[in-house]
């Protein structure tokens, strides 16, 4: 008996080991002993704002999103530009990001619990995790835990590193690439875009402009693309806002993936993925929910392990706009 324990306790040990290699030294509980209460802390603020504003959910998860391309995912994305330095935030890639008033407010409440403890780059991940989780009262993915904050984040990597909604296939597998990260995880990651909206400047040349010469995109779906101008009057609109689902815009689902396969994706990189072979199969595949849910849970894993600082590397900032002093 005492043998089988020692065997369970390795082998216990071993498949936290290979996790923690895996996904760049995260763990589960990371917390656990230093803050237990840090991931309730994170979903009862979260849930109680999603609960209020329901496009909290797609802010959220675009913010971890464009967080960990720029390196990695080490909440360089929410430092404020200084008279120095222009940062992330300022990139035009991130000029719509919203939400950061709320992790503030998770930042702070942690603060007041556990000073120091709580990384500003794992409230982002947590936040992306429950905000999108809230429709289902449960928790969609796992998030292990113990990245630790960036102290750089300059206006001119974003661009360089987010993935352009203008980008075609092979654009986006480069991307996609050298991140680590799978046409697998591209096409599962895009599933993303069934919450949320898009600025019309985004995809108007599909529109208007698509060849240079005045034309519409003919690969968008014509009755589609005839909706889309009465919403987007002209090339040069940056102000208006269209929901990138029309049909189920707050609900986290597989429908992004339906109107991909009637031509009706929204930017040319959601219609890239049906360039190719293989990435269009694999749309076809996540067109039922229980493989959409269970892949994006595994892709979200692999996203928010990307180049992360852990250790003694980095900071836990007390403020998630300011590097500490």
């Amino acid at each position: 008996m005492k043998n089988k324990s020692v065997f369970l306790l390795i082998f216990i040990a071993v498949v936290d080991y290979e996790i923690g290699v895996c996904y760049g030294g995260l763990r589960k509980n990371f917390y656990e002993h230093t803050c237990p209460q840090a991931e309730e802390i994170v979903k009862t603020i979260i849930w109680k704002r999603v609960a209020s504003n329901l496009t909290l959910p797609a802010k959220f998860l675009r913010m971890h999103f464009h967080d960990c391309f720029v390196r990695g995912c080490d909440a360089s994305v929410l430092l404020d530009s200084t008279p120095n330095n222009a940062a992330e935030k300022a990139a035009a890639p991130n000029l719509s990001l919203g939400g950061f008033e709320v992790i503030d407010e998770v930042k702070s409440q942690l603060e007041k619990e556990c000073p120091g403890v709580v990384s500003c780059a794992d409230i982002v991940a947590l936040a992306a995790r429950d905000s999108v989780s809230f429709q289902y009262q449960r928790p969609l993915w796992e998030v292990l835990t113990g990245r630790r904050d960036g102290t750089i984040s300059r206006t001119s990597e974003a661009p360089s590193n987010i993935p352009s909604p203008l980008s075609n296939f092979t654009l986006l597998k480069q991307s996609f690439a050298n991140k680590s990260l799978t046409v697998h995880d591209l096409v599962v990651l895009s599933g993303g875009h069934t919450i949320g909206i898009a600025h019309c400047n985004f995809f108007s040349n599909r529109l208007y402009n698509f060849t240079g010469k005045g034309d519409t995109d003919p690969s968008l779906n014509p009755f589609y693309a005839a909706f889309l101008k009465t919403k987007c009057r002209t090339l040069t609109d940056n102000t208006t806002t269209v929901p990138m689902d029309p049909f189920s815009p707050l609900s986290f689902d597989t429908t992004y993936f339906h109107l991909l396969k009637l031509n009706e994706g929204l930017f040319q990189s959601d219609a890239a993925l049906l360039t190719d072979k293989g990435s269009s199969n694999i749309v076809d595949e996540l067109l039922d929910p229980a493989k959409f849910f269970t892949e994006f849970a595994q892709s979200m894993k692999r996203l928010g392990a990307i180049e992360v600082l852990t250790g003694s590397a980095g900071q836990i900032r007390k403020n998630c706009r300011v590097v500490n002093s």
